[in-house]
């Protein structure tokens, strides 16, 4: 994949170890490349270095406990969305929304980023994929895809994420449903008016009592740790490939905005439990056995929990259609596309009058026939 240099960031946070010039993350090629001399500056790579941290010792000792840092951070009054910005930037545009935003120097008690996955996707290939995701869109106005244009381009971001590891030891009290058939007899009137008796076959289920405890193993557990990007598209960007995280060195993060978590370790798990629930009921399912079963009640015990604070990718951009703003984003890993369009009601409501039309058509046709 082509490289693409990313903007600048503040002075001298990452020198060239050739020329002591300032130096941007190259994408494509893991290395901050230098604009003057061209040398291109190794990230040196961490052998075992995204590791996991305990989740209930940290709430224990306070998320400080994790590790704190100062950030120079924009929170935008439209959206609320709170992004980290370089050392030499005092406003900017909010990649959410793209309200004006202004940085304020503040600290916060942040659980640092353990991981990240780097960009993968050039700015221009993302431009490409959504364009080509815009022109798919058959319900969009033909004036938006002739326009096909980015208001104010794309914006590199690292979304903020908590991942979740932990062993589910699940009691459970339920019943198994065994079916059974049984001959019913019937009256009904058959086509010369009379009545006639009948017979069918019958479904029942006989119930069982049942209990037990099953175990189950949640292994990254993913979890979006703001609201600044409306979850369904969010999570239509996975799968991103997580067995590649590298260790969160902010060389790779030069050029980039960086959201700030707004969920919290706590509040993320609970959503996680959220996505436990379907494979946990299906496991006490599996070992209840029988046709069909009821699950009356059950009680989970989570234990060695742990997690992870990782940042992921996107290229972010609002587009304008008739006064209104819309937002999509790119995996900046696969080039996946997903975000909001406007919908072109005229075409909407031809394609409907069509349909109808069909369908008469259709219906005479047979009456003739």
């Amino acid at each position: 994949m082509a490289a693409e240099k990313s903007a600048e960031v503040g002075a001298h946070e990452f020198a060239c170890v050739q020329c002591g010039a300032d130096v941007s993350y190259e994408i494509g090629l893991s290395a901050l490349q230098c604009p003057y001399c061209g040398t291109q500056n190794e990230i040196p790579v961490m052998a075992d270095a995204v590791g996991e941290q305990d989740f209930r010792a940290v709430l224990a000792a306070g998320e400080s406990a994790a590790g704190t840092y100062d950030v120079s951070t924009a929170k935008c009054v439209s959206c609320g969305a709170e992004s980290t910005l370089d050392p030499n930037i005092s406003h900017d545009s909010c990649a959410f929304c793209g309200v004006p935003v202004e940085a304020e120097a503040q600290s916060r008690r942040l659980i640092q980023p353990q991981a990240l996955l780097p960009f993968a996707v050039p700015r221009d290939d993302a431009r490409q994929s959504f364009k080509a995701w815009l022109a798919s869109r058959w319900f969009a106005p033909n004036t938006l895809k002739r326009m096909g244009q980015l208001d104010g381009g794309l914006q590199g971001v690292f979304l903020p994420h908590w991942t979740y590891d932990t062993d589910c030891s699940t009691s459970y009290v339920g019943q198994r449903g065994i079916y059974y058939w049984v001959t019913e007899h019937y009256t009904t009137t058959d086509a010369n008016g009379k009545s006639v008796r009948k017979s069918r076959q019958v479904r029942k289920t006989r119930w069982y009592p049942a209990s037990g405890r099953v175990l189950n193993r949640f292994d990254d557990l993913l979890v979006a740790a703001s609201h600044s990007l409306p979850t369904k598209y969010v999570e239509a960007l996975e799968p991103w490939g997580l067995p590649e995280l590298v260790a969160a060195d902010r060389a790779y993060m030069a050029g980039f905005k960086t959201e700030s978590y707004s969920v919290d370790l706590e509040s993320g798990f609970a959503a996680a439990e959220q996505q436990m629930t379907g494979p946990i009921q299906q496991t006490i399912r599996a070992d209840i056995g029988g046709d069909t079963q009821r699950i009356l009640d059950y009680r989970v015990t989570y234990r060695d929990i742990t997690f992870k604070h990782i940042l992921l990718p996107v290229w972010i951009s609002t587009y304008r259609f008739k006064e209104r703003v819309f937002r999509i984003m790119v995996n900046a890993r696969t080039g996946e596309v997903q975000g909001e369009r406007p919908w072109s009601w005229l075409k909407i409501t031809v394609t409907a009058l069509v349909g109808i039309a069909l369908v008469a058509v259709i219906a005479w046709a047979a009456n003739q026939s």
